[in-house]
């Protein structure tokens, strides 16, 4: 893999002096409404209050941060104003209210908001989730793997990273069939790994993938087994990646944050395992702001103290060869990616 100046540079925006990542994620939408709904016995979340929260999220921890991913519905508007401009920007794209068909789920983008967008209004990265199941209907597969070459293509004409994001999920034929962005219960490590081994494909032009456990965060127990399938996801990967929490506890994702360090990952990109405990004291704002303060920062203490002793630098990845992730202007990448602008 080469990089661009554009991917480069966003790339390490997103990390620290060391190339890891240490990134919060504050672009949930489901679990952050749905609660607040609940609690008000509405069917929709008062705006103000969801984005309040997120505001709240950047305002406490952004500063042990490396990047923060915010949403355009709510983060953005609300908190951008209060982000570091010496924290990487990552804004997500794809809209939280994904099409539920019997053979699957199909993503789609926000309304109005494109990568172009995100370029302009000077994000470092694109982050894309994509449900994905390699044993849905043929044709729900098929448009889940245009919807991210598309997408991955108009990343390198933008010249901004393209950060992936990964989940399984139950079908109309499975049991615990769920609609939330939970892991999910019964998950398969062979859907994970044939999932990670489609997207890893060049046509899809992902810079950095955000990944599952490949095992249910429970069984992440430290046993050379487990390591096991940790590693086959790493090498199937072929480029930095970083993993998500899919809203596992703290014990079990710092778990799992240690099988994927020995797998070759590069750090995390976690929200609800750092936040989740503080935002269930809705609606005691004094409270959550307290335990975002607390028991939060400390846990993100920990889990970057983790990352530091045996995470992966991403610019010493084997897929940028002998001499690690650089950009040399001569290289044919440039000019491609630069011809018309």
């Amino acid at each position: 893999m080469q990089l661009t100046p554009g991917k480069l540079w966003g790339m390490r925006r997103m990390a620290d002096q060391n190339g890891i990542f240490k990134m919060t994620a504050v672009d949930q939408r489901p679990p952050i409404k749905n609660p607040i709904a609940k609690y008000h016995g509405v069917e929709d979340a008062p705006w103000g209050e969801v984005a309040r929260f997120k505001r709240l999220l950047v305002e406490t921890l952004q500063a042990q941060s490396t990047a923060m991913l915010l949403d355009p519905h709510y983060a953005v508007p609300e908190a951008v104003d209060q982000f570091s401009p010496t924290k990487g920007l990552i804004v997500t794209l794809e809209d939280s209210l994904f099409q539920e068909t019997d053979g699957g789920r199909l993503s789609s983008d926000i309304d109005d908001w494109s990568v172009a967008k995100i370029k302009r209004m000077g994000g470092d990265a694109v982050k894309v989730l994509a449900w994905y199941r390699p044993d849905a209907d043929a044709k729900v597969c098929q448009a889940q793997q245009d919807y991210t070459k598309r997408l991955g293509e108009e990343c390198a004409k933008y010249d901004i990273p393209f950060l992936f994001e990964l989940l399984v999920y139950p079908l109309a034929s499975d049991a615990h069939q769920t609609k939330e962005y939970v892991e999910m219960k019964g998950k398969k490590a062979d859907d994970v790994l044939k999932s990670v081994e489609e997207f890893a494909k060049p046509d899809y032009g992902v810079d950095v993938f955000k990944l599952e456990s490949p095992v249910n965060a429970s069984d992440a127990d430290g046993s050379a087994e487990v390591q096991a399938v940790f590693d086959e996801m790493g090498r199937l990967s072929g480029r930095p990646w970083v993993m998500l929490s899919a809203g596992a506890g703290k014990k079990e994702f710092r778990n799992v944050l240690d099988h994927a360090f020995k797998a070759g990952a590069s750090g995390f990109l976690a929200g609800r395992a750092i936040w989740l405990d503080a935002f269930n004291q809705y609606p005691d704002w004094q409270a959550i702001e307290s335990d975002l303060r607390g028991e939060s920062s400390t846990y993100m203490s920990d889990i970057s103290q983790l990352a530091d002793e045996k995470a992966h630098d991403w610019r010493r990845h084997s897929c940028f060869g002998e001499g690690g992730a650089r950009f040399a202007p001569a290289d044919a990448s440039f000019r491609h990616a630069y011809e018309g602008m």
